[in-house]
């Protein structure tokens, strides 16, 4: 999960956008880390994630409606990180933390960054 996390927070940094292409492909690296991954996640692991689970739904939102030739595609990508992030966050609940201090966890990484 880490060099997710690291490849996230470049991608956060840069001054342009990432096309499609690298956007998709990135997150079906993500899906398929989680798919083969996910019950051998730590805390820190479920939680970078999480946030980057959260970053793809709400980019791939805002694409959905800035390009209407992938609207869809966009709506896929949303949808599908969706039900991930979801799926972290009973996992993090399960760990023992509440929905407060998901969130919480979440902002100093992205304080970090």
């Amino acid at each position: 999960m880490e060099k997710f996390f690291e490849k996230m927070k470049g991608y956060l940094n840069m001054d342009t956008e990432i096309p499609y292409e690298e956007f998709e492909a990135y997150y079906k690296d993500v899906l398929d880390f989680l798919n083969s991954d996910y019950l051998n996640l730590d805390k820190e692991e479920t939680i970078k994630g999480r946030f980057i689970l959260t970053i793809l739904m709400s980019n791939s939102e805002d694409r959905g409606k800035r390009y209407k030739n992938l609207t869809k595609k966009y709506k896929k990508i949303h949808d599908k990180s969706q039900l991930w992030a979801e799926a972290l966050t009973l996992r993090l609940v399960k760990m023992g933390m509440t929905k407060d201090q998901i969130i919480q966890a979440e902002q100093e990484l992205n304080d970090s960054i």
